[in-house]
């Protein structure tokens, strides 16, 4: 198990944003962590991500217990996070969005599966064409597609990945579908944080669904379609 999430308790000052929460990833694997909004997603990925600090519970990740270990720690145990604010740095270069994410300043290309600054050419082709233009002339879905870019570039063997389509078109949101897809048959296993629950269950084989504040089901995506009263009663479907 890639990464395994035991009994997480985050609070918001009094508000317990977080309950005994559970959410597992195997290596290869893409999981979807679903809910209504407000439900706790978004913490959850930041308090595995060590953004904001977790009370109780323990992260293991890779045979590491990383629970409390700062941001950056997390990230070079070899997490990267997709922040739903995308946060591209609009004054820079596509090239210098991408080579931001480099950890420890120099490209790492000597595994096979590495992410080099031609592989995410490879994946995401205008950036190539426009790898001289500032970010923040790019469209939104450009923009969350560097975002990826930029943490692709670190070489996590996770990603995870916060509400990667919203305000997007019809047309990017097949595009960005379509990337996560390919990501994920290269073998970096992915947790995705997603309100469009047609575009998670086409990626993902497991799901986590989130109630206020816990996890109020778990299990593949084939049973969840099987069983109307949890979509119901947790999803907007």
């Amino acid at each position: 198990m890639l990464l395994d999430v035991k009994e997480l308790n985050t609070y918001y000052g009094e508000s317990h944003a977080l309950q005994d929460i559970f959410i597992n990833v195997d290596e290869g694997e893409i999981v979807a962590l679903l809910g209504r909004n407000g439900m706790g997603k978004s913490t959850t990925l930041k308090s595995v991500m060590g953004l904001v600090k977790s009370r109780s519970g323990k992260v293991v990740f890779d045979g590491q217990d990383i629970t409390g270990r700062r941001p950056h720690k997390v990230a070079r145990a070899g997490i990267g996070y997709v922040p739903e604010e995308r946060r591209i740095f609009p004054n820079l270069t596509v090239l210098e969005n991408l080579l931001i994410g480099v950890k420890g300043g120099e490209v790492d290309s000597s595994g096979p599966n590495a992410w080099t600054v031609e592989r995410v050419y490879g994946h995401f082709p205008f950036m190539k064409n426009r790898a001289k233009q500032k970010g923040g002339v790019l469209s939104g879905g450009e923009q969350q597609m560097l975002t990826i870019g930029r943490t692709l570039m670190g070489n996590p063997k996770l990603l995870m990945v916060d509400e990667p389509t919203e305000g997007l078109s019809p047309i990017m949101v097949k595009e960005v579908k379509d990337l996560l897809g390919e990501i994920g048959k290269t073998g970096t296993s992915i947790l995705l944080v997603e309100h469009n629950f047609r575009m998670a269950i086409s990626l993902a084989k497991r799901v986590f669904v989130m109630g206020k504040a816990q996890i109020g089901y778990s299990g593949t995506t084939d049973d969840l379609k099987a069983n109307p009263a949890i979509t119901e009663r947790y999803l907007e479907v």
